[in-house]
């Protein structure tokens, strides 16, 4: 970390000390090695390791917590460190009217840089919960895409789809009997414009219900979510939807608004001898070119813009024992030109402090198409926390 974000990483611990709070420290690591992966023919055949030392701690006091999380991040490879995607990432910035990380400091064949992950502080009792800072504000019930969530929306492509930008936010919970809970949000991005959200969640004898809106300046979505058990079969059905209204740009930066819907249904079911399946499908009434996506790559719905109409998708899991488990994420997209993602993985635990994981993303249909443009890639992880 730059001396900056040392200073400021220190103070926050200094600020939760002062509360004489029970803590507790996490240090983790994860180191990827890659071969592949980039997205033009004169980058193909890559291999470069990527770095990230993560710093964590939480804190809790009679009602009250905190989280800072802090990260150190080295990329070592001279031929991904030069090329456009890696340019491309070093333009990724968390849309926060403050910065959440350090320049790139470039060395050699490597590129490291410091980052702020996540820094929040709260209170919750029976019937309150408030936290405001960079958090993670969880919205929909998809277990591959989750259309409702323009706040903290994964990205299922990448290697660790979990790993996004916290938003600056302040989020507050009503609990308002056993079943049923509001939640408001207010966060506000780098241009200081405000966007807001509520929520009513309902858990009902037949299933989990949730009504969302969503509202910025230049975005407007009302969303439902519902997720239940298909009587005693044991299948966990889901599905939410959204209808947006937004105001993004066309290929030629002029400014047009866009009304869609977007909606997913899905099915879950664990078997007996330890095999997970999931099912899910996404329908989108609009689809949207690559050009359209370059042109709004700091919108409200950047996740909600597609390149094809209608997916499916499934996930299939197992684990052999106690140590090693395997699974593969399929992803059709039917856009005219079929193309489709296949993500293996298998993971073998040694103990509670390391794991390793071998894998890969494999793209394939024509040139033309949604993947048929994209190198395929290949992986080992290796996790270490203490």
């Amino acid at each position: 970390m730059t001396t900056s974000y040392k200073r400021l990483f220190f103070a926050l611990i200094i600020c939760f000390g002062s509360l004489y709070a029970d803590f507790d420290y996490k240090i983790s690591n994860t180191n990827i090695t890659l071969s592949g992966g980039s997205m033009t023919q004169k980058e193909k055949n890559n291999i470069y390791n990527y770095d990230r030392l993560r710093v964590q701690t939480d804190y809790t006091d009679n009602g009250f917590f905190g989280t800072v999380i802090g990260d150190g991040i080295n990329y070592l490879g001279g031929a991904y460190v030069n090329s456009n995607d890696f340019e491309y990432l070093k333009r990724s910035r968390s849309d926060t009217t403050f910065k959440t990380q350090t320049n790139f400091k470039d060395y050699g064949n490597g590129s490291a840089y410091a980052k702020l992950y996540r820094a929040y502080g709260g209170y919750e009792d029976a019937k309150n919960r408030v936290v405001v800072g960079l958090q993670n504000i969880s919205m929909g019930v998809g277990r591959i895409w989750t259309p409702t969530n323009i706040f903290n929306p994964k990205n299922i492509y990448a290697l660790e789809p979990d790993e996004v930008f916290g938003v600056s936010a302040l989020s507050y919970v009503r609990y308002l009997d056993e079943t049923s809970h509001v939640t408001f949000v207010a966060s506000q991005n780098s241009e200081h414009s405000y966007k807001y959200a509520g929520q009513y969640k309902s858990f009902l004898n037949f299933a989990d219900v949730a009504l969302n809106v969503v509202s910025s300046d230049r975005t407007k979505m009302i969303a439902y979510e519902i997720e239940g058990n298909l009587a005693d079969t044991g299948v966990e059905l889901r599905s939410e939807a959204a209808y947006i209204k937004s105001t993004l740009f066309d290929t030629s930066y002029k400014e047009n608004k866009k009304e869609f819907y977007q909606g997913v249904v899905g099915a879950e079911y664990g078997f007996k001898n330890g095999v997970t399946l999931v099912l899910e499908s996404l329908y989108s009434s609009k689809k949207f070119s690559y050009d359209e996506v370059l042109s709004n790559l700091n919108s409200d719905i950047l996740s909600n813009l597609v390149y094809s109409n209608f997916y499916t998708g499934a996930t299939l899991s197992y684990s052999f024992n106690l140590f090693l488990d395997a699974s593969i994420l399929y992803i059709e997209s039917f856009s005219g030109r079929n193309s489709r993602f296949v993500s293996p993985t298998l993971k073998y635990t040694l103990n509670d402090y390391n794991s390793f994981m071998i894998g890969a993303q494999i793209q394939n249909g024509k040139n033309e198409s949604e993947f048929g443009a994209f190198e395929n890639r290949y992986y080992f992880k290796w996790s270490l926390s203490f």
